[in-house]
């Protein structure tokens, strides 16, 4: 047994994962672009989560682009059976590294095959579309036109499961006369939790929820009641932001992304971190003081 499996698991895409997976993203190299500073210490990262018992990993092909899913192809091909990969459509990447979207049928399919070549699989488990009317947050808008595509390419056999990112309960409901909506995946932590609602009816149905930058992202999380409960609780401020994720509600998957060995040993030992109530109280009023 390890570490990581005492912060249970939960069903995505009809399979058991941990709740405690990895992300890819900053596997790439700076704003999420070009290669690797350090291209041996990504392959050791991805080695590393998966020995430690991590069978969710996130990535995307636009992800360097398709610098993450080659680096996992080199690190983990052959996958192991209970290995989850979960990857993104719906941009592209600027020369300039600007995220533009990519939602013609022709961009679609094209970023499902670039997928399937650069991890080395012949089907995907899990595909997020990703919607782009505002990069930087969920924006009404209807998916219907690039959802059906994904569910055209599912029919084909060539996805598994669908899921949306950056998305809103009305696209949601509208996902979901198209196909099954097997995950959520928002923008959501201690500080930004406009979610909740969404977060509690999606447990009721069942359905996962993953959070990106469960840690703020590229502004990483801090206030001073974060780092006194963590002085108090003999952890660092970022494994009691994700254990406060894993507490919120048990549809909760998190990816927490590094490219650091010991960074990541440091975000899986947050299974084994129990936050005592006094300590959950003040970290949910947080997002109270930062709105």
């Amino acid at each position: 047994m390890s570490i990581i499996d005492q912060a249970g698991s939960f069903n995505l895409g009809g399979r058991s994962v941990k709740r405690l997976g990895y992300g890819a993203m900053q596997l790439a190299g700076p704003g999420v672009f070009g290669p690797p500073r350090n291209h041996g210490a990504a392959l050791a990262v991805l080695r590393e989560a998966v020995e430690s018992g991590v069978n969710h990993i996130d990535t995307s092909d636009f992800y360097g682009p398709h610098v993450t899913n080659q680096i996992i192809r080199e690190a983990l091909h052959p996958y192991r059976d209970d290995l989850v990969i979960v990857t993104k459509i719906g941009a592209r990447r600027g020369t300039d590294g600007s995220w533009i979207p990519a939602f013609s049928r022709e961009e679609l399919t094209q970023a499902v095959h670039d997928n399937l070549r650069n991890l080395g699989l012949d089907v995907l488990d899990v595909v997020n579309l990703r919607i782009m009317f505002d990069v930087h947050g969920p924006a009404e808008g209807s998916i219907e036109a690039p959802l059906t595509v994904l569910a055209d390419l599912q029919r084909q056999g060539l996805v598994r499961h669908v899921g949306l990112s950056n998305a809103t309960s009305r696209q949601i409901a509208e996902g979901r006369r198209i196909t099954e909506i097997v995950c959520v995946q928002n923008q959501y932590n201690l500080a930004y939790r406009a979610d909740d609602e969404l977060i509690d009816d999606l447990a009721r149905e069942g359905t996962a929820y993953v959070p990106f930058f469960p840690l703020g992202g590229f502004t990483p999380l801090q206030s001073s009641t974060l780092s006194d409960v963590a002085a108090r609780l003999d952890a660092t401020p970022m494994q009691v932001a994700l254990a406060w994720l894993l507490r919120r509600a048990e549809n909760i998957l998190l990816i927490p992304g590094t490219s650091s060995v010991g960074h990541l040993r440091e975000n899986l030992a947050t299974a084994s971190l129990a936050l005592p109530d006094d300590a959950v109280w003040e970290l949910n009023r947080m997002a109270d003081i930062a709105a």
